[in-house]
């Protein structure tokens, strides 16, 4: 009897574990000018919207997983070593256990020193950026995710899909083959909504995932105006509706568009009409969810995948962590990627502008009934286009840092991960 009380207690953690969860939502809207990011230099002249960080936490008595998704376009991936480092200091986080996602609106502040932003793409940062801002969103994101492993309590977990044609191909072709900047109704497209909800135990919401590719720039460089553009609009009228908070993380965006693209202004550009068109669509497919389970078991992993870096690119010494060289003499980047498994739902991100083509292939190749892609997290590294992509040319493939190797080498390891990853 001793024997088997014994042997019940060591695997009282396994048996017993309580799932929790816990979201937090913490306002960042500067209240100075600060230059935007995403398009040519300009900064702003007031604010359209309010732009937040957003918090998920999860514990599932053995691992813990924190989610951020802030309302900004991009930011070295140096930042994001600066935050988890702090946060691990701070609160025993480990980094592979905190991921931070942008929504990728091109109306929201810079933040940190360029990085490879200024590396890509030169003039667009010919001025210092505001240290006083940058320092505002570091410690208001400790801050949140500590206020967030503070607030854990008993949840339950469901994850589902829908579908919103809410964004459109953005690489048009002409005649001459050519490839530009616009809108291209023929081309490939992710039109899937990735959903995890967090429930408490009596069924109520207490926050919601969104997963969907879309650039946040519904609004051109003509807009002056702070906002979190169309992912902003669309998680606070979500939020509104559920009264929960709303996570909107962005997917394989590096070649998809909104529908209604670069107009000058929000009302000219259709803003409030993404409301319909990817908010009501997100509802529908929250209502038609299961009730979450609390029988939930997490694991976070983390991989580096090696690529060629574009021969005529230097790479920043700011960053040298994510580079190599090697045996041949090629210097590599060094692309982190992030893994999350849920039950029988699997999660990958990268810090880059994805095509949506790269992601749909790997959730069709794996063995998981759902399979999302969170792009802009982490950092940022510019645009990992397909390799035919590469060969038809376009700003895509001219200002990105890897060749037509990375589809192959991103695709190929990912999937050598998450097909050996036991269900």
């Amino acid at each position: 009897m001793r024997l088997i009380i014994a042997s019940l207690l060591l695997l009282a953690p396994t048996l017993f574990a309580e799932f929790r969860a816990a979201v937090v939502k913490v306002d960042i809207t500067p209240k100075s000018p600060q230059w935007l990011l995403g398009y040519g230099p300009r900064k702003s002249t007031g604010v359209l919207d309010p732009i937040y960080h957003r918090v998920l936490a999860m514990d599932d008595g053995r691992e813990q997983f924190y989610l951020v998704s802030t309302d900004l376009c991009l930011f070295s991936p140096g930042l994001y070593d600066e935050v988890a480092a702090e946060l691990k200091k701070q609160s025993g986080i480990d980094t592979r256990q905190f991921w931070w996602s942008v929504t990728h609106t091109h109306s929201a502040p810079e933040i940190g020193p360029h990085g490879v932003y200024d590396a890509l793409l030169k003039g667009r940062s010919d001025h210092e950026w505001d240290r006083e801002y940058t320092e505002q969103v570091k410690t208001s994101l400790i801050s949140a995710v500590q206020q967030a492993k503070a607030k854990l309590e008993p949840a339950r977990l469901q994850t589902g899909v829908g579908f919103s044609a809410a964004n459109i191909n953005r690489r048009a072709m002409d005649v001459d083959k050519k490839v530009t900047l616009g809108l291209n109704p023929d081309g490939p497209v992710d039109r899937q909504i990735g959903l995890i909800r967090l429930e408490r135990p009596d069924g109520s919401t207490l926050g919601l995932v969104v997963n969907y590719a879309i650039h946040g720039t519904v609004m051109s460089g003509k807009n002056e105006l702070i906002s979190g553009d169309a992912p902003g609009v669309v998680a606070s009228y979500v939020e509104e509706k559920l009264g929960a908070t709303v996570l909107f993380v962005n997917g394989a965006a590096g070649n998809m568009a909104p529908v209604y693209s670069v107009y000058p202004d929000a009302k000219s550009g259709h803003l409030s009409q993404f409301r319909v068109l990817l908010g009501d669509r997100i509802l529908q497919a929250n209502s038609r969810l299961a009730a979450g389970t609390r029988d939930v078991t997490i694991r976070a992993d983390q991989i580096f995948v090696d690529s060629p870096l574009k021969p005529s690119l230097t790479w920043p010494e700011e960053l040298s962590r994510y580079s190599r060289v090697d045996n041949g003499g090629t210097r590599l980047v060094r692309l982190p990627v992030r893994f999350l498994k849920m039950n029988e739902t699997f999660v990958w991100a990268a810090p880059v502008e994805l095509f949506s083509e790269i992601a749909t292939n790997i959730r069709n190749r794996s063995p998981f009934p759902q399979t999302f892609y969170f792009g802009y997290t982490n950092g940022w590294f510019g645009y990992l286009p397909t390799a035919a992509a590469f060969d038809e040319g376009g700003y895509e493939p001219t200002t990105s840092v890897f060749t037509k190797a990375a589809e192959q080498d991103l695709t190929s390891q990912v999937l050598t991960f998450v097909q050996g990853v036991t269900r």
